[in-house]
């Protein structure tokens, strides 16, 4: 019979990508001996290689499960990508998974990195990175990806989930019908979880599968009972990132106020579809921001 701890859903924490590099493997062990499940990390030009950064954090840890969110697909060649994701998931049996999404393209744009077709590209992407990591022989005459014969030497004994980070409908419809999950980006509540999985659930039925598929959702994280000062520490993330949702501030979700509170729009994610939360702290206390959320959430 399963324990309630392998019931319940999962809680991880993202590590931010304005922090240095060098403070991750602390911050990784510092997280998995507060309890959480997952540590996300980010790759968004031009901060850190997340490839690096999840290897560092699996290192670092004993059983905390790591994330990529996201590797973008224009910046990654899919064999180039399985063959890193399938090294990482050899080290770290069961320990990985591996998000891939379109990327931003504001960011991408001043690499030279934007595709001409984005929804191929995931598409086409994705398919080839599973098919590798399966160890198949993968030939692949897409739009975007071009592949030929090309099989993995040293596939991976436990192949990681590979999920798309992904948000407009379309894309959502994509990760159902070529993912085994999703990643929705902060700012998104309990109505935008219902909206997505209908998309997503349109795309399984569309590809005809009943497999099981995870919800991953970010969302922005900070505890405090000052109302002034909650004001203060969240204007900069939520106008900013209202915007490129582009939606109102108003109606960005994110995990804040007084800790009751903060564990309520907390558990109204999981309890609206999503198998795991992803903390952001906001702040420059972010180990202390996660050590508040927990003992909210009775997961001190």
């Amino acid at each position: 019979m399963p324990d309630d701890q392998q019931l319940r859903p999962r809680l991880g924490v993202m590590f931010d990508r304005d922090r240095p590099p060098e403070e991750l493997a602390a911050f990784a062990v510092a997280v998995e001996r507060l309890g959480v499940d997952d540590l996300w990390v980010v790759e968004d030009l031009p901060w850190a290689g997340s490839i690096a950064a999840a290897t560092a954090a699996l290192a670092a840890t004993e059983r905390l499960r790591v994330g990529i969110g996201i590797a973008p697909a224009p910046l990654r060649n899919p064999v180039l990508l399985a063959m890193e994701f399938a090294t990482v998931a050899r080290l770290f049996p069961g320990r990985l998974a591996a998000g891939i999404g379109h990327g931003v393209a504001e960011l991408l744009a001043p690499a030279g990195a934007l595709p001409q077709a984005r929804l191929a590209l995931l598409e086409e992407t994705v398919t080839a990175v599973r098919a590798l990591l399966r160890g198949e022989t993968v030939t692949l005459k897409g739009r975007a990806v071009h592949l030929d014969g090309v099989q993995l030497v040293h596939p991976p004994t436990v192949v990681p989930p590979v999920l798309a980070g992904v948000v407009r409908p379309r894309s959502l419809e994509l990760s159902g019908r070529v993912a085994e999950g999703t990643v929705m980006a902060e700012g998104q509540g309990p109505d935008e979880i219902a909206a997505a999985l209908d998309r997503i659930d349109a795309g399984r039925r569309a590809a005809g599968s009943d497999a099981p598929h995870q919800l991953v959702v970010f969302t922005h994280l900070r505890v405090d009972d000052d109302p002034e000062r909650l004001r203060e520490a969240t204007e900069e993330t939520v106008t900013g990132h209202a915007a490129w949702l582009g939606v109102d501030p108003a109606d960005l979700f994110l995990a804040a106020g007084p800790g009751s509170v903060v564990a309520a729009r907390v558990r109204s994610l999981w309890e609206a579809g999503a198998d795991s939360v992803v903390l952001r702290p906001i702040g420059a206390d972010p180990l202390d921001q996660v050590r508040a959320a927990l003992e909210a959430l009775g997961r001190a």
